[in-house]
């Protein structure tokens, strides 16, 4: 059973910087992709970014520019870089890992962006 545990959400003000990690008790490398996906309330799942065993990475179109993703192989860690960030940000991010035939989440973190 692979956990995910994601950490580093906040509240912080329009325009500040945070940083989510998320934790996997297995070698990150093994898995397809790695991502961030956030869920607002009364929104649907939707993803943020994402980043592939060989280093490639995707935005949503929201985030280009602001967020990055990017990941320590040698502490099984993936971290979301969040600048710029707005209050439409505003949402529970969560941690997702893609095998071959399946999907790992995590808890979630809360990130709340004041105005």
């Amino acid at each position: 059973q692979v956990q995910l545990v994601e950490s580093g959400g906040d509240l912080v003000q329009a325009g500040g910087s945070l940083r989510l990690s998320c934790a996997a008790s297995r070698i990150i490398f093994s898995f397809n992709a790695m991502g961030w996906y956030r869920q607002a309330p009364g929104k649907q799942r939707e993803l943020v970014a994402t980043i592939t065993s060989g280093g490639s990475t995707n935005y949503a179109d929201s985030v280009k520019g602001r967020f990055t993703i990017s990941r320590d192989n040698a502490k099984n860690t993936v971290y979301l870089q969040m600048n710029s960030l707005k209050p439409e940000d505003t949402a529970v991010y969560y941690c997702n890992a893609q095998d071959v035939s399946y999907a790992y989440w995590g808890q979630g973190t809360q990130v709340t962006v004041s105005s």
